[in-house]
């Protein structure tokens, strides 16, 4: 039997002694107070770790910059030079088989050669002209690569600028690094909660940070004479794909 007393301010109070019925009054108070559970919640320990995950992989492409140089006296006359040059190094590129979507134009420029002058004051007189024009290979087939690169030069390419390796689909090395990322960050959460005598709950967060894409690693030797009689020597190496996680985790 319940039994109220209005108090004079309006509050009341409430005798219970059926003890069921407290019970589900206290269960309801705490539903109806969100922000009480809320504080429970926060007053439990957490441990915060962050995890590295990283996978190697051999590039599957490389991507070659190759460029023409030609000086001339007059700036048409170089050009003309260059132009003719330029075209005899993508056709034999392209006579190679590599696809014209994978052939790009880049550092192309035209600048003055000016004459040496011994005497002080004098301001140097134009003797002629440069030209510079290049093209970027995307070269899918790595094995023809040594191959390519003799032929670029054969055909009137005078500079190589650089050599860089990819790998032209990472997505799924990625996953196996961000999964190796979070097996590292819960091997060290358990190491530490084990120590500390308490076990893991739920996870709170898990933050992805400094993921990085294929970068330069240990080396591999490509046989490429056997395919290209007389190729340029090129090693490909390994790539690393890295991905970094911090989970954080409730404590029981």
């Amino acid at each position: 039997m319940t039994r109220f007393i209005t108090a004079p301010h309006g509050a009341f109070y409430a005798f219970i002694r059926n003890t069921s019925l407290a019970a589900c009054l206290g269960a309801a108070l705490l539903m109806a107070t969100p922000g009480l559970a809320q504080d429970t919640q926060s007053t439990m320990g957490t441990i915060t770790m962050e995890g590295i995950g990283s996978v190697a992989v051999a590039p599957d492409m490389a991507v070659i910059s190759t460029n023409v140089a030609t000086t001339a006296k007059t700036a048409s006359d170089a050009l003309a030079e260059n132009s003719a040059s330029i075209a005899m190094v993508i056709d034999a590129v392209k006579a190679a088989g590599v696809e014209a979507k994978d052939i790009q134009t880049q550092g192309f420029g035209i600048y003055p050669r000016y004459e040496s002058s011994t005497s002080s004051g004098r301001q140097p007189k134009i003797a002629g002209y440069e030209v510079r024009n290049g093209i970027e290979v995307n070269v899918r087939d790595l094995d023809k690569l040594g191959g390519l690169l003799t032929i670029a030069v054969e055909s009137g390419a005078n500079s190589v600028g650089s050599i860089r390796f990819e790998v032209s689909d990472p997505e799924d090395k990625l996953d196996e690094a961000r999964k190796a990322a979070v097996a590292a960050a819960r091997q060290k959460a358990e190491t530490f909660a084990s120590a500390a005598g308490v076990e893991l709950g739920n996870i709170l967060s898990i933050t992805e940070s400094n993921v990085q894409g294929p970068v330069p690693g240990m080396t591999r030797a490509l046989s490429l004479a056997s395919a290209a009689p007389g190729a340029a020597p090129i090693e490909a190496g390994e790539e690393t794909i890295s991905a970094n996680v911090t989970i954080r985790w409730a404590l029981q």
